[in-house]
């Protein structure tokens, strides 16, 4: 089972776009709302709202939540606006303004997406520490 959420004539570029899209590829979708809110990017905040619409979709398909991930994320190209600027000499030149068109499909794993993959990082992490302060305590005891 899959929910879908499109969202079409979004004002950013499909080039843009894509930069903030991949970093959630693949992802829970606990995962990638909060990697989205950390992002410093227009896109982020566009991808964010399409995101939790597809959620909202998958609420009322009944699918569940804790094993949904996000299947495809793709950007493709709207439409372009075309402005004209004025050159030296009597020319201009086109600016395009690029639209995008962005397409979210959640699907669900087959096992919960738990926050178990964490763990063994956090404990590794925390092992190190602790040799840090008995190699520290060595280097103490050998200076004496």
């Amino acid at each position: 089972m899959e929910a879908k959420a499109i969202t079409r004539y979004l004002r950013i570029s499909p080039r843009k776009l894509r930069l903030v899209i991949d970093t959630i590829r693949r992802k829970p979708v606990s995962d990638a709302l909060s990697i989205l809110e950390n992002l410093k990017k227009k896109g982020a905040r566009l991808v964010a709202k399409t995101l939790k619409s597809a959620h909202a979709n998958a609420k009322v398909k009944k699918m569940d939540e804790s094993r949904l991930y996000v299947r495809e994320i793709k950007a493709d190209a709207g439409p372009s606006l075309k402005r004209y600027m004025s050159r030296s000499m009597g020319r201009a030149d086109v600016i395009l303004k690029r639209m995008a068109h962005l397409t979210v499909v959640l699907g669900e794993r087959e096992i919960a997406v738990s926050k178990s993959i964490a763990e063994p990082k956090e404990e590794k992490a925390k092992g190190f520490k602790l040799f840090k302060k008995e190699k520290k305590k060595a280097m103490a005891g050998a200076a004496k």
